[in-house]
């Protein structure tokens, strides 16, 4: 009964906005990523890219956690996409606590939003649910509408078993517990 009554939170674990708690409302369709998990991903991304240049777009964003590292570590425009109210509500309620001028909170289908996307960024995030049917999808969305910068970064967190190895520019994969990371 105890374990029903916590909200899910994210706690920002680098840049301007280090140590900073949000209480997300009960019940949003979201798995937040691990602190460890980002503690990796942000590693691995500050030793290979300049954030403060970068053009990022978070897909399947759910409580804004990613996109919220980005921009704590300079990153100079965010879009965050989800589909659901609650989600993008809650990022809209950080983005104003914070006075957050650079971060758009876009309601919309994400593979929806990759045919309609206009320009190309530096890092592409991805986040599907992890019983999404059709992951590969997400990635062929992103070549076939061009929305990559040449030397920008595609990202996919996914559940050990999704076999993204052979997949078009697969750099490689990393694991931290539970989640994986890959890169292409």
């Amino acid at each position: 009964v105890l374990a029903n009554l916590k909200c899910p939170f994210m706690r920002v674990i680098g840049g301007v906005f280090k140590g900073r708690v949000f209480h997300a409302p009960k019940n949003l369709p979201t798995r937040p990523t691990t602190d460890q998990a980002k503690e990796g991903l942000f590693n691995i991304l500050n030793n290979r890219i300049d954030l403060t240049d970068c053009r990022i777009l978070d897909l399947f964003s759910g409580i804004g956690s990613i996109s919220l590292e980005f921009l704590s570590r300079g990153a100079n425009e965010v879009t965050s996409v989800d589909k659901h109210s609650k989600c993008v509500r809650f990022q809209q309620e950080c983005s104003q606590k914070l006075q957050i001028e650079n971060w758009d909170q876009l309601r919309v289908d994400a593979l929806r939003h990759l045919a309609n996307a206009h320009g190309q960024f530096d890092v592409i995030f991805a986040d599907p649910p992890y019983d999404f049917p059709n992951h590969s999808r997400i990635h062929d969305s992103i070549i076939e509408f061009d929305l990559l910068k040449r030397d920008g970064l595609f990202i996919m967190e996914h559940e050990h078993g999704l076999d993204t190895e052979l997949w078009k520019g697969f750099e490689q994969m990393r694991k931290y517990g539970r989640v994986h990371f890959s890169f292409f």
